[in-house]
């Protein structure tokens, strides 16, 4: 049975993509901890990320790492926090968010957010900041 992430992947449920390669997507999470919170996904369904090959985990890092420098840019952070958790969903997943303080890794905090027009902004915010930073192959057109 295809993950909740499969299906984003597949085009079956919405979402903000902010990148989009033929191994990975990133996309905007419905419920951030901080604003720009970002899920970096492989597009293979693989549970834990213990049990990913080597190749795809360090091309989903790599991924995290362009998405933590663009939500820093974009949201002026001076960390961009990254965590693996793998409770929520069974499919590989990376939170990226920008980062103030510890507090701001409290998932406890995360409430689905219910303002669409701030999500369509992070959205824009970040794929432009990532546009900046010389990811523009990678970066989907607004929609």
């Amino acid at each position: 049975m295809p993950t909740l992430f499969s299906q984003i992947l597949a085009g079956e449920l919405p979402a903000r993509f902010v990148w989009q390669d033929s191994q990975a997507a990133a996309f905007l999470t419905v419920a951030p901890l901080t604003p720009g919170h970002t899920l970096v996904v492989p597009r293979q369904e693989v549970d834990q990320w213990t049990d990913t090959d080597s190749g795809l985990l360090t091309h989903c890092v790599t991924v995290a790492q362009a998405i933590g420098r663009g939500v820093q840019r974009a949201w002026d952070a001076p960390r961009a926090g990254l965590v693996i958790a793998g409770f929520e969903v069974p499919h590989l997943h990376i939170h990226v968010a920008p980062t103030w303080d510890m507090s701001d890794f409290d998932f406890t905090k995360a409430e689905l957010e219910k303002d669409e027009a701030a999500l369509d902004d992070a959205a824009v915010r970040l794929r432009t900041a990532l546009r900046e930073l010389g990811f523009t192959e990678n970066v989907p057109a607004e929609r």
